[in-house]
């Protein structure tokens, strides 16, 4: 059958996937959320949920770094990876030779349509309309507004969430008002954060591990600020883990 990934692009699948490669974090949780674990058989060592996946499949490399010949003896006959997330270069190499299915995920009605499209590939239709209902019901109830903010992803230097980014899309459902007005993910100088001087400083817990030392350097830096440490994966993940972030985001104070 012919499938459309996010891209628009078409992809040609001859038969259903049985031998799954999943080069997304996020994907490889909800492939297993919605049954497929068994038919995944590579992922990357960014793979972390379920925790014990890791040690029954087939690292094949990152998110950004694949090996290549060992994707060829796993013989996928479906790889999916993610616009953002994975080396383009490398996923043009990998689809010369496999059926590559890229997500594109800006925000939550494109990761609703990607949990859709996965579930259609993999003919699990119906467990993906009942994942995309329960994550819509968790967002349904309001969370209340909280102020203007500034998200953290990186130190030295310090690189924030912009515009245009899934992040910047769950810091509005988190009732956050995001400071920083650049696309993607720019680079701030210490000066340019206090001048924006957000309600909150809000430090992500991956892919820069923040710790206390910086939590309280940042509080010497914005005394009038809020500074929080937030779990990352659940303002970044596009998969199965919303379901835990509306919650989150309304017990975030």
């Amino acid at each position: 059958m012919y499938v459309t990934d996010q891209l628009k692009r078409t992809v040609f699948l001859p038969n259903p996937p049985e031998r799954i490669i999943s080069l997304v974090p996020s994907q490889t949780e909800l492939l297993f959320d919605l049954g497929l674990g068994d038919r995944v058989v590579g992922l990357t060592k960014f793979c972390v949920h379920p925790a014990h996946l890791r040690k029954s499949k087939v690292v094949v490399g990152g998110t950004k770094n694949y090996r290549y010949e060992l994707i060829d003896s796993l013989s996928p006959d479906l790889i999916i990876g993610n616009k953002e997330e994975n080396d383009q270069a490398g996923i043009a190499q990998l689809a010369e030779k496999y059926p590559v299915w890229i997500s594109d995920i800006y925000g939550l009605a494109d990761a609703y349509q990607m949990i859709l499209d996965l579930g259609q590939l993999c003919q699990v239709e119906m467990r993906a309309e009942a994942l995309v209902q329960k994550i819509r019901n968790t967002f349904a109830v309001t969370i209340p507004k909280k102020g203007s903010c500034v998200y953290l992803i990186w130190n030295n230097p310090l690189m924030s969430a912009g515009q245009g980014t899934f992040i910047n899309a769950l810091l509005t459902e988190a009732g956050f008002d995001n400071q920083v007005s650049d696309p993607r993910y720019p680079v701030l100088e210490e000066e340019e954060l206090q001048r924006l001087a957000p309600d909150y400083l809000l430090l992500s817990s991956e892919p820069f591990p923040f710790q206390a030392q910086h939590i309280r350097y940042f509080q010497s830096l914005l005394p009038q600020s809020r500074i929080l440490k937030v779990n990352g994966e659940l303002f970044s993940w596009y998969g199965s883990r919303l379901l835990q972030s509306a919650a989150y985001f309304r017990q975030l104070e």
